[in-house]
């Protein structure tokens, strides 16, 4: 069974909070990276597949502020709550980030995969900067939340937490950590979704072959470490956009806003092979637990810099 792209449901009282919660999130998301549906409709263009709703989401991503009262701890509860479980954990010393992946309560739904800038490894400086915004957060913000009410789930996690950066704090912070810049402006944006390349039709199923299709109708792949990254099993493959640029109002000290261009967010595409001991399988058998799971921390460091400035500018501002 296939996990629709798009997630969208009604804000019902009956309605499965996940639901809600995964409908919001990829709704915005959708309006926010014009990537998303530029993507979909070249798909349907090409006969790939009839609509967004045949698009397997693979697996959507988080990026958090690793501190008191925030990061993964808080954020998790809430998939947590919802029936997610969390699997292997991630860490990434040289970009001074962890992470978790969780797997769904059901294969309909996405896995997370959620990460966390380690703030108490950078420089001083910038490790204050970061908290002269988080302090404004005095308690976890999850908590307060009734988390079998998806409207309210989804308008937390669009809302923000803590007062707009200025430009020069957003400058300060890239400069040691893009990934730190990012998060101060976006929060809880969701910053990619994942199309399930393995279940696209014969011509388009593996990711060397996608890749081939998006480039030739004019998207700009992330290249570092390669346009594809492979796991150290083979198979896990994956590769991305370059995140869109965005127009962001910051704080300008005077009761007014400063428009800059950033990174906004990207969109992933992933190949799981079939695990070695199902390759006997005929392919119409083939079902997700038979595929590769999980995440590989090799993969997942190159494509952090999908929203970094050396991949952006090949987009242009």
């Amino acid at each position: 069974m296939l996990q629709p792209m798009d997630q969208s449901h009604p804000l019902a009282t009956d309605a499965n909070p996940l639901d809600v919660i995964l409908g919001g999130l990829m709704r915005r998301y959708k309006e926010r990276v014009p990537d998303v549906q530029a993507i979909v409709d070249a798909m349907v263009a090409e006969g790939i597949v009839p609509s967004g709703d045949a698009i397997e989401n693979d697996h959507i991503a988080f990026r958090t502020m690793g501190v008191e009262h925030l990061g993964v701890a808080s954020l998790e509860k809430i998939f947590l709550h919802c029936g997610y479980q969390r699997r292997d954990p991630f860490h990434f010393p040289g970009k001074k980030l962890a992470a978790w992946w969780y797997s769904p309560p059901q294969p309909v739904y996405p896995r997370i995969f959620i990460s966390q800038l380690l703030v108490d490894d950078l420089s001083i400086e910038a490790a204050n900067t970061i908290r002269s915004y988080t302090d404004e957060v005095t308690a976890d913000p999850v908590d307060a939340l009734d988390l079998d009410d998806g409207a309210a789930v989804d308008a937390f996690l669009h809302r923000p937490l803590w007062r707009t950066p200025t430009w020069a704090d957003y400058s300060r912070l890239a400069a040691e950590s893009e990934y730190a810049a990012w998060v101060i402006y976006n929060r809880y944006y969701l910053n990619h979704f994942t199309v399930s390349v393995h279940n696209l039709p014969a011509g388009y199923n593996t990711v060397a072959e996608f890749n081939t299709f998006l480039e030739a109708h004019g998207f700009r792949l992330n290249d570092a470490g390669g346009k594809i990254k492979i796991s150290a099993d083979g198979l896990l493959i994956q590769s991305s956009t370059v995140a869109e640029m965005v127009d962001a109002d910051f704080d300008d000290g005077h009761n007014g806003t400063d428009t800059h261009r950033i990174s906004g967010s990207y969109v992933e595409f992933a190949e799981r092979r079939v695990l070695p001991q199902f390759a006997s399988l005929p392919a119409e058998e083939v079902q997700r637990e038979h595929r590769r799971d999980g995440f590989e921390v090799g993969n997942a460091d190159k494509i952090f810099e999908s929203t970094y400035s050396h991949q952006t500018q090949k987009r242009g501002a």
